[in-house]
């Protein structure tokens, strides 16, 4: 009873903003578009017929914000046929104070959820765990799954979305592999050029040539990140195991190393000791902080909706190069639930969300920012997306990067990352961590302390002990 009491405690305080990627300036919007029709399965002939009486079946959706609602009105509103049938019924339940799960789970064990969204924080509840009980997978919607290979979608989504039995349950239309966001005119000074190619090699492959390029930043006067925070994901994601194996708590080596990694980021003074999500970790992004920093790690996301609202006047000297190791941060995925007598209807919705590749499908729309436009038209704000046959065909060139298509560094990153290390306890266990680790590099206590304290804490709050 307690672990399950803890469990629910740590899911209720998933930061939906950094596991989604997702901000209301995302969802605001839609666009016209039109049905695939060779990725989508067509609507047949007799679920197309508008009942006689013109009542129409609901399709119930469950989701923490407006996204992925707008991108089932989209495709009903794009085909007619479908549209005849069927409308939908959303329910938004925002995961602050720990709210949408909650609902989520009531409305699932009453059967009365069709389909539903699910951020990276809490997704392996409904892939994997226990919540995985009323989800379908995929094949049983009608899609095709041999999409996800012609599609070329980012791996680590699917390792995510694969259920205990090895069947495909979710997919996300987001991709958010990570990159290493530089500034350009900082890079100049130090490295002789801002060209994304020669930046990736001074700062990698592997932390012995980031520290390196540390080095030299310092001796120009520059940081390296804002804080040790800026690598933290880079570090979590790039292990080879996640905090709870069979049961117990495990310290991966390259979670552990961390402590190391922020402790030499701070002796040596190559950062600006700012904690993410706060206003110096900002004014480090417009250029305004202690000594200019020279970059963040993060996927696309961070660049399109958090960077663009604080960059300010170093807007357009930002640009993107491959990280020292592959990871990811963040994402929603799409399920669909066993227990609906809509299967098919939500298939070709899922399908055409997450594995569509043509012009007319969600994920050309949101790479190529067509999905969302500006309210005098133009096109809104591109990012990057599961597919990479999608990404290698859209536009990703971006102001903020001084016109640098970012689809060229996304693509690979994105086949980098590893889905196979999360644990539906990551984002409690992570704060636990983290902040043994702060206590560690400030001087309050001493390695083994600080690791002995965090167990102790996983302990306390999760009842889960270490192996």
């Amino acid at each position: 009873m307690k672990k399950a009491l803890s469990l629910m405690a740590a899911l209720s305080l998933m930061l939906t903003f950094a596991a989604c990627g997702d901000s209301s300036s995302q969802t605001a919007d839609t666009e016209e578009s039109k049905a695939d029709s060779s990725s989508s399965e067509e609507v047949s002939e007799e679920s197309s017929e508008a009942p006689s009486d013109g009542t129409k079946e609901k399709i119930n959706v469950y989701a923490f914000t407006a996204e992925v609602p707008n991108m089932v009105q989209k495709f009903i509103d794009t085909h007619p046929d479908f549209a005849a049938k069927y409308e939908m019924n959303d329910t938004q339940v925002p995961t602050t104070n720990g709210e949408y799960q909650p609902a989520l789970d009531a409305a699932l064990a009453d059967g009365g959820v069709d389909m539903f969204a699910a951020e990276a924080a809490f997704v392996l509840k409904y892939t994997q765990g226990e919540g995985s009980k009323y989800v379908a997978p995929y094949e049983d919607l009608g899609i095709d799954i041999s999409q996800v290979e012609t599609a070329e979608i980012a791996p680590y989504t699917v390792e995510i979305g694969t259920n205990t039995d090895g069947k495909l349950v979710g997919l996300g239309y987001q991709a958010t592999g990570g990159a290493f966001i530089y500034r350009r005119s900082i890079a100049k000074d130090v490295f002789g050029t801002d060209d994304p190619a020669t930046v990736q090699k001074e700062i990698g492959p592997g932390w012995d040539k980031f520290f390196e390029a540390a080095e030299k930043l310092k001796a120009k006067g520059y940081g390296i990140v804002s804080g040790d925070g800026d690598i933290w994901h880079a570090v979590e994601n790039s292990s080879d195991k996640g905090w709870v194996v069979d049961d117990k708590l495990v310290i991966d080596q390259k979670r552990e190393n961390f402590l190391d990694l922020s402790k030499k980021l701070k002796d040596n003074d190559y950062h600006n000791d700012t904690q993410d999500w706060t206003d110096d970790w900002y004014a480090d992004m417009a250029g305004t902080g202690k000594k200019g920093i020279l970059g963040f790690f993060g996927p696309a996301w961070l660049i399109n909706y958090t960077m663009k609202d604080n960059v300010h006047d170093t807007f357009g000297d930002w640009a993107v190069c491959e990280p020292p190791v592959g990871f990811f941060w963040g994402g929603t995925w799409v399920l669909g639930c066993k227990d609906s007598d809509k299967k098919e209807a939500v298939g070709q919705i899922i399908d055409w969300i997450t594995l569509n590749t043509e012009e007319d499908g969600l994920q050309y729309m949101w790479a190529n920012g067509t999905f969302a436009p500006n309210a005098d038209g133009t096109p809104g704000t591109k990012d990057a997306v599961a597919s990479g046959v999608v990404m290698k065909k859209s536009n990703g060139e971006v102001d903020i990067l001084g016109g640098q298509n970012m689809f060229d560094v996304f693509v690979p990153a994105n086949n980098f990352a590893n889905g196979k290390n999360l644990t539906p306890y990551d984002e409690k266990i992570n704060s636990l961590w983290r902040d043994q680790v702060r206590q560690y590099t400030a001087g309050n206590k001493d390695r083994d302390a600080a690791i002995a304290d965090f167990k102790q804490a996983v302990s306390d709050e999760l009842d889960i002990e270490a192996e």
